[in-house]
């Protein structure tokens, strides 16, 4: 079992939703990534998504294109990603740790570290999850059984105008928990309308037997509430990278915990 499906199995039992909060790897300095790792799960996270820097994201908005330009400029790359999620693993064994990104740079990981490499040392790193947001469900079913193979789940993107074809084959390939998109366009873009949520889960449940995770769009604790009524997890990224862009060094992890402390709450109201 995975520790992404071990901690959903636990705060099932006890009748609690999930906290994903998203930060870039690098961003907003390339070396406090562990730190603030540690801060989110002080505050409150049970999983956490760590966004891995890519110069061309198709599914990012602004917010989260910046965060990444600015971590690529401070030299960050898939292996240094790897690097924090090790030095995160000397004090934490528990939390799972979903790496969230593109195609390219796992692929060229691979060219130039030989094949599987990728998947071997995320695995010694100690990576729990995998989405890459350009992976189609249909064409990864030998991924995901390699990632399967050394317990981590490979994670899909579901949108509003995901059809009920695509739920069945993200369904049949998908571990660990499922992203629910819940606006039509790029991360932190639109006011999300829980209205529309709360229609598409059930949707979505009649294919997908794993957790449902929300995101895109939640934005504060009042927001997250809302959604965790409905969904097993909700998702936060752009509204934490907003927070702590531009911010001094010393203030990066204390605000970050601030804000998720506030969201916890709210969740657990």
């Amino acid at each position: 079992m995975s520790r992404i499906t071990a901690t959903f199995s636990k705060l099932k039992e006890e009748g609690r939703k999930a906290l994903i909060p998203y930060v870039t790897a690098g961003f907003p300095f390339a070396a406090i990534t562990p730190s603030l790792m540690h801060g989110m799960v002080e505050a409150g996270a049970d999983v956490i998504e760590l966004g891995v820097p890519f110069s061309d994201p198709m599914a990012d908005g602004p917010t989260i294109q910046r965060a990444g330009d600015k971590a690529i400029a401070n030299g960050v790359g898939l292996s240094q990603v790897l690097a924090y999620v090790a030095e995160f693993r000397k004090k934490d064994q528990t939390t799972p740790v979903v790496l969230m990104g593109y195609a390219n740079p796992v692929e060229r990981y691979d060219q130039i570290h030989g094949e599987d490499a990728f998947v071997n040392h995320a695995a010694a790193a100690g990576v729990d999850g995998v989405l890459i947001v350009d992976y189609p469900p249909e064409e990864c079913e030998e991924f995901a059984a390699k990632l399967k193979a050394r317990d981590m789940d490979l994670i899909f993107l579901l949108a509003p105008t995901s059809t009920e074809e695509r739920m069945q084959q993200v369904a049949r390939v998908a571990s660990g928990y499922v992203y629910y998109v819940s606006l039509k366009g790029v991360t932190g873009s639109g006011a999300l309308d829980t209205s529309a949520v709360e229609a598409m889960l059930p949707r979505i449940r009649q294919h997908v037997s794993v957790p449902v995770g929300v995101g895109f769009g939640i934005r504060d604790a009042q927001t997250a509430q809302t959604v965790g009524q409905v969904a097993d997890a909700v998702i936060i990224g752009s509204r934490i990278i907003d927070l702590l862009d531009n911010q001094p060094h010393e203030k990066i992890v204390p605000l970050a915990i601030d804000f998720l402390r506030g969201v916890r709450k709210a969740l657990d109201a």
